[in-house]
């Protein structure tokens, strides 16, 4: 199952990726294109050139897992980056999956307990 908690990183890479790629595949991308560790929990998101694609790699503590979408009408609306992968948290991911351009949303300030106080 897919659950991921609300603390876990999400990285987005944004460049088209090979959709054939599996686990061995996309944990490489992510040790030598993305610099970050694929066993360290955090989602990683790949998508195709087309935008109907979705493939997200994580290590659920014994053991890689994909989960894979495949939409079959529009494309996913994802954020605009300047580098080789964008932190999203989990409910802008939620918002990708459910076909909601993030530039549309507006987001309330809130409390977070993670900021520190001057």
């Amino acid at each position: 199952m897919f659950f991921p908690e609300s603390t876990t990183k999400v990285w987005l890479y944004p460049l088209p990726t090979d959709m054939r790629k599996s686990f061995n595949g996309l944990a490489a991308l992510v040790k030598n294109t993305l610099k970050e560790n694929s066993l360290s929990g955090d989602l990683y998101i790949f998508v195709n050139r087309r935008l109907t694609l979705m493939k997200i790699l994580y290590f659920d503590r014994n053991g890689y897992c994909i989960w894979y979408k495949k939409l079959e009408q529009g494309g996913f609306q994802l954020p605009k980056g300047d580098g080789e992968k964008i932190r999203l948290d989990f409910t802008q991911l939620k918002l990708i999956l459910e076909g909601i351009d993030l530039t549309s949303v507006q987001q309330r300030k809130r409390y977070s307990h993670s900021q520190r106080l001057p």
